[in-house]
């Protein structure tokens, strides 16, 4: 679980939610026309620029951002090394049936365990990755289209709601409907891009980012392995992958104790 998006959103709704209890009546910021057009319409303007597929596989990719966590860089290194290790030791056979943490990682034992070249390896691993990025991308896009939408559909309301009002300023009780019309559907898209949309999309394009770069960590590794290099040279090849910092952190300790 991804507790940084959950406390994010949540908080952020949360504190919305207070301003308006503490304010007059929260009844008068529930108005059905102005939901109808901005979320009915936002969601229906996004679904004409995708497939239903893409649009309906985003909201499946959408649960990534709060459920999905890779491991540490360092912790997938270290478990590839000790595959590195059992590979050398025992050839790759003996890394049948060895339990990993991640589908991919275990997608690419198996083809070391068929007997697949490096080469092959390294193809097959890479169009799986690409396929991978697509997904998250094209969820990032869907939202990213939410949140582009849902203002521009807030406006339409806005000057509907204007219009209704000035078309029948005669009768003093319908002005105000009107205008609450016209202000709600701006508040309602305001928050469906800024509290929900973009943050969704803006996740999603981290993670295509994350788990991109450790598929790359996981395709040189098993490489590796399958070309017979040393573990402490595919190990030296993967601290690469490391954060800055943790890198300089690493180099200083192994000075120190040389």
């Amino acid at each position: 679980m991804d507790f940084a998006t959950l406390i994010g959103l949540s908080g952020a709704m949360l504190l919305i939610s207070a301003a308006i209890i503490l304010g007059v009546s929260p009844g008068v910021f529930v108005n059905p026309a102005s939901l109808l057009i901005v979320v009915g319409g936002s969601f229906l303007v996004v679904l004409s620029k995708f497939s239903f597929g893409q649009f309906f596989g985003a909201f499946k990719a959408a649960a990534r951002a709060f459920k999905f966590k890779l491991p540490e860089v360092r912790e997938s290194i270290d478990e590839l090394v000790e595959i590195a290790q059992v590979a050398r030791k025992e050839g790759v056979l003996g890394l049948e049936g060895r339990e990993v943490h991640s589908p991919f990682l275990s997608q690419g034992i198996q083809m070391l365990v068929d007997g697949q070249t490096a080469q092959t390896t390294k193809q097959l691993l890479s169009k799986e990755r690409l396929m991978t990025i697509d997904h998250n991308r094209s969820g990032a896009k869907v939202f990213t289209a939410l949140g582009d939408v849902a203002p521009a559909m807030g406006m339409i309301g806005t000057l509907i709601g204007l219009v209704q009002m000035l078309s029948n300023m005669e009768d003093p009780k319908s002005i105000g409907p009107a205008m609450a019309v016209a202000l709600l559907t701006t508040l309602y898209g305001a928050m469906i891009a800024t509290m929900i949309a973009n943050p969704i999309a803006d996740k999603l394009s981290l993670r295509m980012t994350e788990e991109a770069r450790m598929q790359s960590l996981y395709i040189d590794a098993l490489v590796a392995i399958q070309e017979g290099t040393n573990p402490r040279i595919i190990e030296q090849m993967l601290s690469s992958y490391l954060p800055p910092k943790e890198r300089e952190k690493e180099d200083n300790e192994q000075q120190e104790a040389a």
